[in-house]
């Protein structure tokens, strides 16, 4: 992860923590029942679960279901929601990526839905334009590829989708002109992002859209002021009546290139018309009798997969939850994993990503010989196939039939680029910023390439029936989330409502696909449930604690195949709600 988007990351947690540590004094309550870091029970239901992070988007799925349409169907609608609601995290300017269990074909299906840089800007003109610049800026012009999103909605309609994409859309058309009051995590996070944005106004080049569109009277709202965004309400509107056509071949297309060429963007209505999503295959590693599925790269779910095996060979639950030899070996898994992540994760139509020996168990045996259980690593180096032996807003919802959906969609940092197409009422994403420029990498930028994303849903299935849907948000804490949720629930049997409410780590500064290279071992931060004499454990070898950093924000459904009832959760450090009917 980006140094700037790291200290953002601290920079709004910390603004989080000084405002709720500003409004009181009280300690936590007590439960009477179950372990008391958990916010509250699962949530069960028999017929239908939805799992978002934002209530009302939770609302709408939940009514979409009771109309009869699909977990996919009812996913579609809170995704579009949230692209109103919380505008910051996620919209139809991004990408997207979808786990999606058929019950009728008892099978698991993956969808990458992410979208591709500008043809018209060769490497060389990449160059040209960065000057004496390593890397690609955060923000502005030449951090824009095409939004996926939109044709990954209608994709996972075509294949599962029951309701017209009008009903799916309605709700969030009319959030969008009525207005949608701003909720407490959202609001905090929007302020802090508008201003970081703002103090980039020169690198975004033009501006004045987002403030047009983001912005009430020049300001971020605040907790509880009402946001509308009627063009975003018309460019639904125009996909609903459409189709996926629409944005990338028609009147949204042409908007899209006209802002393009007047902002400077490389974007052209031809980019816009040759994308399209991609069926891929899950891959998968078994855990301790669970089969744990991510999308393959150009995405990071395979760094869990890594994690998890290398992991594998120890006794965590002896070691103690979130004791000091069991975070140490977590975190150094983490490192090993993100070597590899930095070195061999890329779009797969450019470069031949060893996935079968990433994935190997052998492999994985050898790289568990690198832990040092007394002493923190401070550089590492990614695997050699050569030498072997042989922000984001996520959502998961069920049906009655058995249809479960693992859906993950994002600007990549809160509202992306900054830029805003004229009259659209969308931001574009700045993926194209994760590129890197050095020659011969996987994931070196060329033109009509997928940059490495982030974005990762998660899946686990038990003696081939459906066990968990789940995700976790947030960058480079997203593969590290789903790793700490995994072992809470299988290595220490929480339910799915205690697995994301447990205290977290959240390692940075590993080696990164863009290039950078870790040196000193990074850095580690530590929940307030973490105590103390495991801090100092931790201190004592070699880890590098950082005050504080931004830990996830969780969902999950699990389906409890005895019972026939579906269990929702969702955590406390975002502004979610898990139902069901």
């Amino acid at each position: 992860m980006r140094s700037c988007h790291r200290a953002y990351l601290i920079l709004l947690l910390a603004t989080v923590v000084t405002q709720l540590s500003g409004q009181s004094t009280t300690g936590k309550g007590d439960r009477i029942y179950g372990p008391n870091f958990a916010t509250r029970s699962p949530i069960l239901a028999r017929h239908g679960m939805a799992a978002t992070s934002h209530p009302l988007a939770t609302q709408i799925a939940l009514d979409i279901l009771k109309q009869g349409g699909t977990a996919i169907d009812a996913a579609i609608a809170a995704n579009a929601a949230l692209g109103v609601i919380e505008p910051n995290n996620g919209g139809i300017g991004g990408d997207l990526f979808a786990l999606v269990w058929s019950a009728r074909d008892h099978k698991l299906y993956g969808l990458n839905a992410s979208g591709r840089s500008p043809k018209g800007l060769t490497y060389d003109g990449l160059k040209t334009r960065l000057g004496s610049r390593a890397q690609l800026p955060l923000y502005g012009p030449l951090s824009v590829s095409v939004p996926g999103a939109v044709d990954g909605w209608f994709q996972l309609h075509q294949r599962f989708g029951k309701l017209a994409m009008r009903t799916l859309l309605a709700p969030s058309i009319r959030y969008a002109r009525d207005g949608v009051p701003v909720p407490q995590v959202i609001a905090y996070s929007w302020q802090v992002a508008a201003k970081r944005l703002a103090a980039s106004e020169n690198v975004i080049g033009e501006f004045a859209n987002f403030r047009r569109t983001f912005l009430i009277d020049g300001k971020a709202p605040v907790e509880g002021q009402l946001f509308r965004n009627p063009d975003l309400a018309t460019t639904y509107e125009k996909l609903a009546a459409g189709g996926r056509d629409a944005f990338y071949k028609g009147s949204l297309a042409d908007a899209m290139d006209r802002y393009a060429r007047r902002a400077g963007l490389y974007l052209r209505k031809a980019d816009l018309a040759a994308h399209q999503s991609t069926w891929v295959e899950p891959t998968t590693v078994n855990y301790r009798g669970y089969d744990v599925y991510e999308l393959p790269p150009n995405g990071q779910g395979i760094s869990v997969l890594q994690m998890l095996n290398i992991l594998e060979g120890y006794d965590l639950k002896k070691l103690g939850h979130n004791s000091a030899d069991y975070l140490h070996l977590l975190v150094e898994a983490k490192k090993l994993a993100f070597e590899d992540r930095a070195r061999y994760y890329a779009d797969p139509d450019f470069s031949t990503i060893p996935l079968s020996w990433l994935l190997n168990k052998t492999y994985a045996a050898s790289r568990r010989k690198l832990i040092n259980p007394q002493r923190a690593s401070e550089r590492l180096d990614a695997g050699d196939p050569a030498l072997r032996a042989g922000d984001t807003v996520y959502l998961t919802v069920a049906d009655d039939a058995g249809n479960m959906v693992s859906l993950i969609q994002s600007n990549m940092l809160e509202f992306g680029s900054g830029m805003v197409p004229d009259g659209l009422g969308f931001v574009f994403h700045n993926r194209g910023t994760s590129f890197t420029l050095q020659p011969g990498h996987a994931n070196v930028y060329a033109p009509g390439k997928r940059p490495f994303n982030t974005i990762i849903p998660g899946f686990v299935t038990k003696d081939g029936q459906p066990f968990l849907s789940f995700g976790v948000m947030g960058g480079a804490m997203q593969p590290q989330g789903h790793l700490q949720v995994l072992c809470n629930i299988i290595d220490f049997g929480m339910n799915v409502q205690e697995a994301g409410d447990a205290a977290r780590f959240s390692h940075s500064g590993s080696s990164e696909p863009v290039g950078t290279l870790m040196t000193d071992g990074g850095r580690l931060a530590l929940e307030s449930g973490i105590t103390p004499a495991v801090r100092t454990a931790l201190e004592q070898r070699g880890h590098h604690l950082a005050e504080t950093d931004f830990f996830g924000g969780y969902q999950a459904i699990r389906w409890d195949a005895v019972n026939r009832v579906y269990w929702g959760a969702t955590e406390m450090r975002k502004d979610g709600q898990a139902a069901g009917y």
